[in-house]
């Protein structure tokens, strides 16, 4: 299939995009800047650079897909707004062709979870979240003129030398970490390389519509997580326990996302044959200090 990509060099999006390749799609990816042009364009990747803010600057060239995969996020208070404005933009041009069109949204949506959570589980969402909803309704909606709509709502990413998980590595690298509470909620995670998968098999399967859950399903703690990338460093770091009402002070509502306890189960994915090949964030700890200092040191 002829795909467009949003955030082809992002940290999901990387994962997206080899796993596109790999299932033997082609690829045109929306970057930002230039600096990767060459190194996407030698792995047969058709690049396009260009910014959310502007989708006018980069919609021709976006003409004429069967599938349309948004991964894009921008970190910053426009984030919500120009994320909204993409999907429309999207949406657009998924509907002139009858294509798939493909969301990232996010487990945060769901809020505090009682019990294991599924797709059919009501939403919650937490602040940071609370633009994500309306957005996926947007998509989903989109049905009703001919698209195949799809939303995806990834746990957190774990591997490679990006992510929150990421963060806790180098954390322990330089000697300290913190964990926000008790340390008890729960924290659904996913590999990167298994998230891609999910998205290549979503892409390819004219069936695959609506809602779907990615995570492991390990149920791992905050906690959990923290001590087992402790128990691993070269250098065992300080461990913190940061109070709820300190952790807003320093971070916002980033601190309710990190505190929130959920339990999330990923039925519609494995019915389609998908399974995730690492389940586990603490038993694989070596395996992801290894990756993450190979990003680094292709970094510098």
């Amino acid at each position: 299939m002829r795909v467009f990509l949003t955030g082809g060099t992002g940290y999901i999006g990387s994962a997206v995009l080899d796993a596109l390749l790999r299932a033997g799609h082609e690829v045109t990816a929306l970057i930002r800047g230039t600096a990767n042009v060459g190194r996407l364009g030698s792995r047969g990747v058709t690049p396009v650079s260009g910014s959310l803010a502007e989708p006018e600057r980069w919609r021709e060239a976006a003409l004429g897909f069967e599938a349309y995969v948004h991964t894009a996020f921008e970190m910053s208070p426009n984030g919500a707004e120009l994320d909204r404005r993409t999907v429309e933009s999207l949406c657009g041009l998924a509907r002139e062709g009858q294509a798939a069109l493909v969301y990232t949204s996010g487990i945060w949506v769901l809020g505090d979870t009682e019990g294991p959570a599924d797709e059919r589980t009501p939403l919650v969402p937490t602040a940071m979240a609370a633009f994500r909803p309306a957005v996926e309704e947007m998509v989903l909606s989109s049905e009703l003129d001919g698209v195949r709509p799809i939303v995806v709502r990834p746990g957190y990413v774990y591997g490679g030398g990006r992510g929150i998980i990421s963060d806790l590595l180098k954390d322990a690298e330089n000697g300290i970490m913190r964990i926000i509470g008790a340390g008890e909620n729960h924290w659904p995670a996913i590999y990167d390389r298994d998230l891609g998968d999910l998205y290549a098999r979503l892409v390819g399967n004219a069936s695959a519509a609506g809602v779907y859950y990615a995570t492991d399903e390990a149920d791992e703690t905050q906690g959990e997580i923290v001590e087992a990338i402790a128990a691993q460093a070269p250098i065992r770091p300080d461990i913190r326990r940061m109070p709820l009402d300190e952790a807003r002070r320093k971070m916002g509502p980033y601190a309710d996302a990190l505190s929130l306890d959920q339990v999330v189960r990923s039925p519609r994915a494995r019915a389609l044959g998908w399974q995730p090949t690492l389940k586990s964030v603490a038993r694989n700890v070596p395996r992801l200090f290894e990756e993450w200092r190979n990003a680094h040191s292709e970094r510098a």
